[in-house]
């Protein structure tokens, strides 16, 4: 009888343990798809009160409200996002991801592939970390962007600034100032 308790609740806590994981996984999946889809009602719920960017060196803490302020304005530029790879491995989640938008293929003119570490905190993400490049040319990414910010400030002085405004409203003038320099760039 004593065994067959413990092999019970061996069971069932291999079972709650398999759960949890495929959640994680469950909960990241559904955070690129709600990107994919500027669906911010749903990304809200999906996120801690304060995230934690990373990007190889450079690290940001955001409210939760600054965060969703800087997803509107990603969402300005169409994203698509791709998980290649996904796995958990101790408690985080270790993810590729494919990111084209009409930005990206403007500056880096490919997608730019990461490969990305989630951690989470009470069942939420809680820091969001770009670990390395897989695919990102840094200086087709410069030239293009240094064209386009060189051209705006001589043929369309009132959207400088347009790329320091990470609003929705910067990522309009954004996506104003590439339309402007392709239509003369033809």
């Amino acid at each position: 009888m004593q065994k067959s308790i413990i092999s019970l609740l061996f069971i069932l806590i291999v079972f709650f343990s398999c759960k949890e994981r495929i959640s994680k996984i469950e909960l990241v999946k559904k955070y690129y798809e709600t990107l994919n889809n500027s669906d911010f009602s749903n990304v809200s719920s999906l996120l801690s009160d304060s995230i934690l960017s990373k990007e190889v060196k450079y690290k940001m803490m955001f409210s939760h409200e600054d965060y969703l302020e800087l997803l509107k304005w990603d969402s300005t530029f169409k994203p698509e996002y791709k998980v290649i790879n996904i796995s958990e491995e101790d408690e985080i989640i270790k993810t590729k991801i494919s990111q084209k938008d009409k930005r990206i293929l403007f500056l880096n003119e490919e997608p730019i592939i990461t490969n990305q570490v989630i951690r989470f905190k009470n069942g939420k993400i809680l820091n969001i970390e770009i670990v390395d490049y897989i695919v990102f040319n840094d200086s087709i990414f410069i030239r293009n962007r240094t064209k386009l910010i060189n051209w705006i400030d001589i043929n369309h002085p009132e959207l400088k600034g347009f790329l320091h405004d990470q609003t929705k409203k910067g990522g309009l003038k954004y996506l104003k100032a590439i339309e402007f320099y392709q239509k003369a760039n033809k």
